[in-house]
């Protein structure tokens, strides 16, 4: 029997024909199952995951993993552990392998992993006093991108943008808030919380983001209305300095250059009576 030969007798898994928005429902993913067991799994997106298939048993055959992740086609990777003979079909991920040798280790690896690898991953394992099975439903985390920054019209905006599942924003202190959610279309969400504080004299503000991957806290310094205008005092005396320095620098060097110019008059007006003339060419009277 060829390599996909004794592949294409194994018993197929009712789990990998129905797909949901284009992505697994773990609800369905738990109900398709016929035997074994089930359990989530999360792992931020860029690391390394190891799905082991139990149980591990000396009687085992044949050992089948069935891969649907998101929005791709299933792929089936399988060992026959009495000719130690490997088959796949319809696996194009690189990204998804044996963890090491499939005779001493049936375990799947996902390094690294991204976005597109939500889903169901179940392993079978046929064995001489039975079948058993374990599926997980896989889900990636993509920690958000936070930034603090003032917006339009005296407010704070406080921006958690592309994260999985979507963050939450919290303000200190407490204020007029607006938030807003922008689904990315990959399966991240961009969270946007805009708030000002018109009724409170507020020195500083502080934006917390909560997040599965991890919290994170910004904070910014804001302007009193008598800090304000103290400020925009200073800056206009300052202002008022830096014009009146280059004005006088300007008299300053345009007296330089008349002076220079009444010498060369009275040269060439001194060599002109003794009979000798020079020209003073391209200079202009201008004071």
């Amino acid at each position: 029997m060829g390599a996909l030969g004794w592949l294409s007798g194994l018993k197929p898994l009712p789990s990998v024909q129905v797909m949901v928005s284009g992505s697994w429902d773990r609800a369905q993913c738990w109900a398709l199952c016929s035997v074994g067991t089930n359990s989530s799994l999360s792992v931020s997106v860029d690391t390394k995951a190891v799905l082991p298939c139990p149980p591990d048993t000396p009687t085992a055959l044949v050992v089948t993993w069935t891969i649907s992740p998101r929005d791709q086609p299933p792929c089936t990777r399988a060992h026959r552990r009495d000719n130690n003979e490997t088959s796949e079909r319809n696996c194009t991920d690189a990204r998804i392998s044996w963890e090491s040798r499939p005779d001493q280790n049936p375990a799947l690896q996902i390094d690294p992993v991204a976005i597109t690898h939500d889903g169901c991953y179940r392993c079978e394992v046929a064995a001489a006093d039975g079948l058993f099975g374990h599926t997980y439903y896989l889900r990636v985390l993509v920690p958000p991108k936070v930034t603090l920054f003032r917006g339009i019209n005296g407010t704070v905006v406080c921006r958690a943008a592309a994260g999985k599942p979507s963050a939450q924003i919290f303000w200190t202190p407490e204020g007029d808030c607006d938030t807003e959610e922008e689904p990315l279309g990959n399966g991240t969400v961009t969270v946007e919380s805009k708030c000002h504080w018109e009724d409170l004299q507020v020195s500083n503000v502080s934006c917390s983001v909560s997040h599965v991957t991890g919290n994170k806290s910004l904070f910014l310094e804001l302007e009193t209305g008598d800090q304000l205008s103290l400020n925009l005092t200073i800056l206009y005396i300052t202002s008022s300095i830096s014009v009146a320095l280059v004005i006088a620098g300007s008299i300053w060097l345009w007296r330089i250059g008349c002076c220079r110019y009444s010498v060369m008059l009275f040269l060439q007006f001194y060599w002109a009576r003794r009979g000798k003339v020079y020209g003073i060419d391209g200079v202009e009277l201008i004071c």
